[in-house]
């Protein structure tokens, strides 16, 4: 999925970033930083250190998208996604297959026993959801 959505977004222009995925919606530019929030969020739940960008978080996904005029670059956010990749790729592959059945950092011990589903590998698979969803929009922009 990250190779797919990775081959989308080089072949849009900053121009068509800036567009909204439809009239009213969000913008290519805000989806991109959104999606860099979110994985970024992905790395302490994993257990895999520390976030890399967590001021994205509050722009990009508790605000809604043009109620920060302030907001990095579409090159900047590029960047930042190309070395967030080049950072949590490997590290999700490091993960043995007994490790992604284990909690994430957001569930309580007492509550992974009741609910083991909320392990690892489920982070992993709500993201990749995730990501392919917003990429179906990202196709939008074209």
């Amino acid at each position: 999925m990250l190779k797919s959505f990775d081959t989308t977004l080089n072949v849009l222009t900053d121009e068509q970033l800036h567009k909204e995925i439809a009239p009213g919606k969000n913008r290519g530019i805000y989806l991109l930083g959104h999606l860099i929030a979110v994985h970024d969020d992905m790395i302490p739940l994993l257990n895999l250190g520390d976030k890399q960008h967590a001021g994205l978080f509050e722009i990009f996904v508790k605000a809604p998208d043009k109620s920060i005029e302030a907001i990095p670059s579409v090159k900047e956010l590029r960047n930042l996604w190309k070395n967030q990749m080049e950072t949590l790729v490997p590290k999700l592959e490091r993960i043995s297959v007994n490790e992604w059945f284990e909690k994430h950092s957001a569930v309580s011990a007492e509550d992974f026993i009741a609910e083991p589903h909320r392990n690892k590998l489920n982070i992993l698979l709500t993201r990749t959801t995730h990501l392919s969803y917003h990429a179906g929009q990202f196709v939008l922009l074209r």
